[in-house]
């Protein structure tokens, strides 16, 4: 994919081909003469082609588990759990979807976008990386019909102001009615701002360790915010009442 983050396709059976934007799966990594997994790894879904029965993912090699991911070859098996979790709740007349994600959080969005644009709804996505090299999706997501719009830290067009100044351009040419993040904490907090302010409801992926990845070891528990504003906090699995919740209701780690 680039020099930090790779693409995985893997053959799905019909269970995994039902997967949903937002769900995730638990994937088995292989092990390696360096490496000796022994959890599985939680990744979000990249996307899902029914049609040509395949599952993909979008991953950066980083610790025990992708660094055996990245061994894998054509021909190999993968044990994957899922699909998993809640996913994306996408309101039957939204017009028009607001992505904004950074690093690979846009793997998680992606499948958003197709859902969106194949429900009728116009998409605009909002990518963040460090460099122009490691902006990721722009092409899928073009060839989908989404208006992409790239900011790096490279060019000084990533920073919250800029991106907050951007949005509110956007919302006055064609208002938002659905805007949703992943894979930052100073997007989350410019998200919650905006869709207080404009009155626009969203969601994000949350990402988080996790054991089980079915509710039952609660390793994966965070706090969030209670509905309603009233500031109270409850504690949730990320991997059983999520991975995707209100934006309203999110709190950064």
């Amino acid at each position: 994919m680039n020099a930090e983050y790779k693409h995985l396709i893997v053959k799905g059976n019909p269970a995994a081909l039902k997967a949903q934007p937002g769900q995730f799966f638990h994937l088995m990594c292989p092990a390696t003469e360096q490496d000796q997994p022994f959890l599985r790894r939680p990744m979000s879904l990249y996307g899902v082609d029914p049609h040509a029965g395949q599952v993909k993912f979008l991953y950066k090699v980083q610790g025990a588990g992708t660094r055996g991911l990245s061994t894998l070859v054509p021909g190999q098996y993968l044990d994957m759990l899922g699909p998993l979790g809640r996913g994306f709740e996408l309101p039957a007349r939204t017009r028009h979807v607001l992505l904004v994600a950074r690093g690979v959080g846009l793997a998680t969005l992606t499948p958003l976008a197709d859902a969106a644009i194949a429900q009728g709804a116009k998409v605009t996505a909002i990518l963040s990386a460090r460099s122009p090299a490691l902006i990721m999706s722009e092409a899928e997501l073009t060839a989908a019909g989404a208006q992409v719009i790239t900011v790096t830290d490279e060019a000084g067009s990533s920073s919250v102001p800029r991106l907050d100044s951007m949005i509110r351009q956007l919302h006055g040419q064609q208002p938002f009615d659905f805007m949703t993040t992943c894979g930052s904490n100073r997007l989350l907090k410019l998200l919650q701002h905006l869709s207080v302010e404009l009155d626009v409801p969203g969601q994000i992926a949350m990402e988080q360790h996790m054991g089980c990845a079915v509710g039952m070891c609660y390793a994966c528990v965070r706090p969030f915010r209670k509905p309603g504003g009233s500031g109270e906090l409850s504690y949730r699995r990320v991997c059983w009442d999520g991975p995707v919740f209100a934006l309203e209701e999110a709190l950064t780690w």
